[in-house]
């Protein structure tokens, strides 16, 4: 008999809103694992949901995005199958925290070091009980060595030496001025001939291969160095180096001493100890990272190379990124008018437009954009609906981020396909980033509206004598 969460009939379904919706009928258990609405945290799907428990390469049916409805039964059924040990790794992972604080350990994400590792000691010890304190002080040991000292601490350390930090800021000089800076462009009439293939299911463009072989990627960097850079975005409003500086040209970049992820600059704007923050920050494996003298001595030399970056084929992903960037409409206004703009005029774009248009997060943006009425919040919600107006913001910024991460584990992309796997992913990641912030709005203007409410006032009732 079909779940009352799924449809009974072939209609298909995103997998993402099957995930949710089974997800909160297990109820209140996996707290610890959801957000504030009781959806699954982002990182709970990738680490936990997706390759723990759905595990597409033994069920590739249900890899796909999208589900019909025999198979959004079988996903459902799996999670709501599974409530019991999802219950028991929301509990070990509220243990791990609370001994991970007793022991003074403040380096990584909690999320990202511990929900597998949580997952498997529910499997295989069901809820925490007697001793599992001293199992949770075990696994944690064991995450702490494995990471080798690749932590932001000693990182922090590292840089802290004045001589050290004296050495890196003269090479960096050294690796500064050494540049080749040239008012040449990419070629984005080939970028546009792969984001035209990547739109096709399984289909790949030699022109990927023939960009990197003429190191179009190293043209945009140096390009962008220049003191006018050709724009080739075919765009006049966006700016050649897509928000990823804040200045006309890039800054020579620091050595820095610290990090706060909540004000980090724009990519190209980051000293060296902000590049290196993120990407430890981010690490569930450090083990197969460098050390941390490696990581800094290789990030001097990457920070001055072209677009931040060392290997070609992410270079020419940055280019790609840009053409896809500057053609997209989550509003669906077209601001270059009438569906005749060259920048938006591939598959991709078509893809990724449609899915973001479909979003009841950006018709509501969309609403706020063109409404007359002042803002209810005090300019949150139109906020949010301007960042739709300049999506290759946001879009650029974490694409340069996942390909610096990349390019520091030494993981090029050696085809178009592979390249178009990362371009979809982050404007996935930005899409649902820009869902849960407006969601986030939208119960904080709820909850205000409440609690300035006036309460409702009984009539008075008149009391007479007998």
């Amino acid at each position: 008999m079909p779940s009352p969460n799924q449809p009974s009939t072939g209609e298909r379904r995103p997998r993402a809103m099957v995930i949710d919706r089974a997800w909160r009928g297990l109820g209140p258990g996996p707290q610890a694992l959801s957000g504030p609405g009781g959806a699954p945290l982002t990182r709970t799907v990738k680490l936990i949901v997706l390759p723990l428990l759905v595990r597409p390469a033994l069920r590739p049916e249900l890899g796909a995005d999208f589900l019909d409805a025999k198979h959004a039964e079988q996903l459902d059924s799996l999670i709501r199958e599974s409530g019991a040990v999802l219950e028991a790794t929301a509990q070990w992972f509220t243990l791990l925290k609370r001994t991970r604080r007793a022991l003074g350990i403040v380096a990584g994400n909690p999320q990202d070091l511990y929900f597998q590792r949580c997952f498997e000691l529910a499997t295989e010890h069901g809820a925490p009980g007697p001793g599992a304190d001293a199992v949770a002080r075990a696994v944690l040991e064991d995450v702490v060595d494995a990471s080798g000292g690749r932590t932001v601490e000693a990182l922090k350390e590292h840089l802290a030496d004045a001589g050290q930090h004296a050495r890196l800021d003269a090479e960096l000089a050294v690796a500064w001025d050494g540049r080749e800076a040239v008012p040449g462009a990419a070629d984005t009439g080939l970028a546009a001939e792969v984001l035209d293939a990547c739109g096709a299911a399984g289909a790949d463009s030699p022109a990927f291969a023939a960009m990197v072989r003429a190191g179009h990627g190293s043209l945009l960097g140096r390009a962008l160095w220049a003191a006018h850079p050709t724009d080739v975005w075919d765009r006049a409003d966006v700016p050649p180096h897509l928000g990823l500086t804040a200045h006309r040209v890039p800054p020579r970049p620091e050595v820095g001493r610290s990090a706060s992820t909540a004000t980090l600059p724009a990519p190209f704007d980051r000293t060296l100890f902000e590049r290196l923050f993120t990407v430890l920050q981010a690490s569930t494996h450090r083990e197969q990272l460098p050390t941390v003298p490696e990581l800094v001595r290789r990030e001097v030399d990457r920070s001055c190379a072209p677009l931040g970056l060392y290997d070609e084929s992410l270079r020419v992903t940055v280019v790609l990124g840009g053409r896809l960037a500057v053609g997209l409409d989550p509003l669906g206004l077209d601001p270059l008018g009438a569906g005749a703009s060259v920048a938006g005029s591939t598959a991709a774009h078509r893809i990724v437009n449609s899915r973001w248009q479909r979003e009841a997060s950006v018709l509501r943006a969309r609403r706020m954009t063109v409404s007359p009425y002042p803002d209810p919040d005090g300019g949150v919600l139109n906020a949010l609906a301007q960042d739709l107006r300049t999506p290759w913001a946001a879009y650029m910024r974490r694409l340069w981020v996942r390909l610096h991460g990349r390019d520091v584990r030494d993981a090029a992309l050696p085809d178009a396909a592979s390249a178009w796997g990362v371009l979809d992913g982050v404007a996935r990641s930005v899409m649902m980033d820009h869902r849960a912030r407006v969601r986030t709005a939208l119960r904080t203007l709820s909850a205000t509206i409440e609690s300035t409410a006036e309460p409702a006032v009984e009539p008075a009732v008149e009391r007479r004598s007998a």
